[in-house]
């Protein structure tokens, strides 16, 4: 019988199973991938060492996406335009982010942005602590925003328990598919007002 004329397994196709999985349910599991990909679960672990690798897979393979530009301006313009990449990339995928955020970051792809991201408040004077400590905002709020992404089109019911400010707030809303992007602007203007105000040189 003549050889197949390509692989049927290599990390590049488990992980791009395990992506469409997770887009789907949210999860996946080794039993389940081994079974999308029609192989034993045993053949899977000739290319991957197990689920978490695939995780560090699925974040290399979204990170690898984030456009890096050089800076040529002020280090919070920089920090606004690589969180805005950031998000427009994991926002293909907003289900993987629950995975990643319970998996320490290994994938060396990831550090492209987190070394532009730290040399942006080290140019606005931050301490190596405080870097870490904005680094940090800046993910949580750029995963939330992503993550928001897969929230249903109306957010809030209106319920009896809400206020009248609550109710003032959700009359705006309605079905509105730019919320999320208006809401990740909004945030967005206040995060870099919130690091200006606190950083030792100028923006």
């Amino acid at each position: 019988m003549p050889r197949p004329s390509q692989r049927l397994l290599s990390p590049e196709i488990i992980t791009e199973a395990a992506m469409r999985m997770v887009d789907l349910s949210g999860d996946f599991t080794m039993p389940g991938l081994a079974e999308r990909l029609k192989v034993r679960p045993s053949s899977l672990y000739n290319h991957v060492s197990g689920r978490a690798e695939i995780i560090e897979l699925m974040r290399a393979r979204m990170m690898a996406g984030i456009v890096v530009a050089d800076p040529d301006g002020k280090w919070s313009e920089t920090v606004a335009g690589l969180a805005r990449e950031y998000r427009r990339n994991y926002a293909e995928h907003p289900r993987l982010i629950p995975l990643f955020t319970a998996h320490t970051v290994q994938s060396g792809v990831a550090f492209g942005l987190y070394n532009a991201l730290a040399q942006a408040f080290s140019d606005g004077g931050f301490t190596p602590e405080e870097i870490l400590h904005a680094i940090t905002t800046v993910d949580s709020f750029v995963l939330g925003s992503a993550l928001d992404l897969a929230a249903p089109e109306v957010v809030w019911a209106t319920a009896p328990e809400a206020n009248e400010a609550m109710l003032a707030a959700l009359a705006t809303s309605g079905p509105n598919p730019g919320r999320a992007d208006a809401a990740f602007e909004f945030g967005l203007r206040t995060l870099i007002a919130g690091l200006v105000a606190q950083a030792p040189f100028e923006p």
